[in-house]
């Protein structure tokens, strides 16, 4: 995906915490909780349940949010569409990471079973 760097910049200053509800809303209207989505949280990026709140508090943005992030090393697997977007071509690496989170979070409200949104199978 070629992204304009006002499409990367506005990324990398929204926080986590302003988008955090909108995933909650999600997942739970599709019938799954706020515990699998904290599972998938974790999974990509390494924080625990107290470092996600710690996040939110912080009113981290995206940028702050990655970069203190450990990225799973499986997250190169996350491929698909999401917003009109192939995420395995974006080529900003923050931009491409948010995404990802996008597209775990909403592999989760579609149903998708944990064994495959963690890439375990």
């Amino acid at each position: 995906m070629k992204s304009t760097s006002h499409h990367d910049e506005k990324f990398a200053k929204m926080t986590f915490s302003s988008v955090y509800p909108h995933y909650v809303n999600k997942v739970e209207r599709k019938g799954r909780t706020k515990q699998e989505l904290h599972e998938v949280i974790e999974w990509l990026t390494g924080f625990s349940e107290k470092e996600i709140q710690q996040q939110i508090e912080e009113k981290s943005s995206f940028e702050k949010f990655f970069a203190e992030a450990k990225l799973n090393p499986k997250a190169n697997l996350i491929t698909g569409n999401i917003c009109g977007y192939r995420v395995e071509e974006i080529e900003n690496p923050l931009t491409q990471r948010v995404r990802y989170l996008d597209k775990v979070v909403d592999e989760l409200a579609k149903g998708r079973k944990m064994e495959k949104i963690l890439r375990k199978i």
